[in-house]
């Protein structure tokens, strides 16, 4: 098979495509992936360093001033023509958009060419791009049920995001976890808010962490964009601070997150039956990770704590309720687990031949 893979904009959009990339290829070494995207996102370079072949369109958001609007209309218009020559070009089986901007024209432009075509939405607000084109492909693959909402029912699979299945299946590696300082022995909350972090989270959480039992340990992800929070909790034992951690390599040692509610992130502790407490990020387009961590929250798989409504006390709170509470934990965890789809990347590969199959 040769398959096309549109993506960009952000991480949200681009690590579930290259996770089902990479599935893919582990199960047919014989299958061609190429990516399309944005010349002028993180894709452009990301992508090319997993080594596959990456083709680059121009395309903006409908956001901004009417100027800015009628700017991004005419980009689209522009890059639908050229994604037109470069799916010529590729002459894939299939096309499958991951959202951001850049998916719209390409997904319009293998329709005109009549070649099969399937998108992904990693979380329970529909993007502008995916709604946009929605009609126009064979299949939608979903992680909420909230997107029924929105979506055509009958092209509706919800089979999950492709990162569930890359966490599944991570190897532990324990030289790692320990070199953090980490017991093995000991119950193991990872708090992380993202790659860059968050200074607001940071500054509440010394007070937030005080008098926690020594038997929980907790490593403390700040951010590489807080490293001056490194020092935070000097003298704390059971209280471990590094500037970022490659989550897939401890996943296997973890037993509760505090996080947001990126869909990444969701998607790797429902796989996983990890209890969490999840603080979504306000700052994101239609409050799409509140609504994300409701999804969970009314399953039972998670607690939250709004960012409204964060300090030392409500956060503590939730930790002592969740964490200090072993049949709390067990009953989240199995909540979790029950939304969890650790499957989903071969789901979506066996659903992208069936398309292909008509």
């Amino acid at each position: 098979m040769k398959i096309c893979i549109v993506t960009g904009g952000t991480g949200g959009h681009i690590y579930p495509a290259l996770a089902l990339a990479d599935k893919y290829v582990q199960m047919d070494p014989e299958n061609k992936i190429v990516f399309i995207g944005n010349d002028d996102r993180m894709e452009a370079d990301l992508i090319p360093s997993y080594g596959y072949p990456f083709y680059a369109l121009h395309t903006s958001g409908l956001v901004g001033s009417v100027f800015n609007k009628i700017k991004a209309v005419l980009q689209l218009v522009s890059a639908r023509t050229k994604a037109k020559g470069y799916l010529k070009e590729i002459n894939p089986d299939i096309v499958i958009g991951f959202g951001g901007y850049v998916s719209a024209p390409v997904i319009m432009a293998a329709t005109s060419l009549k070649i099969p075509t399937m998108i992904h939405e990693q979380n329970s607000i529909v993007g502008k791009a995916n709604h946009l084109i929605m009609n126009k492909v064979q299949a939608i693959v979903t992680c909420y049920t909230k997107c029924e909402e929105v979506f055509p029912k009958d092209k509706i699979h919800y089979l999950g995001n492709p990162r569930g299945t890359l966490a599944k299946e991570a190897d532990f590696d324990e030289e790692y976890f320990k070199s953090m300082g980490l017991d093995l022995n000991k119950k193991t909350i990872l708090i992380m808010m993202g790659s860059l972090g968050s200074s607001s989270v940071n500054a509440l959480m010394k007070d937030a962490l005080k008098d926690t039992p020594e038997d929980l340990q907790f490593l403390y992800v700040c951010g590489k964009d807080n490293l001056n929070d490194i020092h935070l909790f000097d003298g704390y034992e059971n209280i471990h601070v590094v500037g970022y951690v490659d989550t897939m390599r401890i996943y296997g040692k973890i037993d509760g997150m505090i996080c947001r509610a990126g869909a990444t992130t969701l998607a790797e502790v429902t796989a996983l039956g990890i209890p969490s407490i999840i603080i979504p990020s306000p700052y994101v387009a239609n409050n799409h990770q509140f609504y994300n961590a409701s999804m969970l929250v009314n399953e039972g798989a998670a607690l939250m704590v709004e960012e409204k409504d964060l300090n030392a006390t409500t956060l503590h709170a939730a930790i002592e309720k969740l964490f200090m509470d072993e049949a709390m934990m067990e009953k989240t965890r199995q909540a979790a687990l029950n939304m969890g789809k650790p499957n989903a990347a071969y789901d979506m590969i066996a659903l992208s031949k069936k398309v292909i199959g008509g």
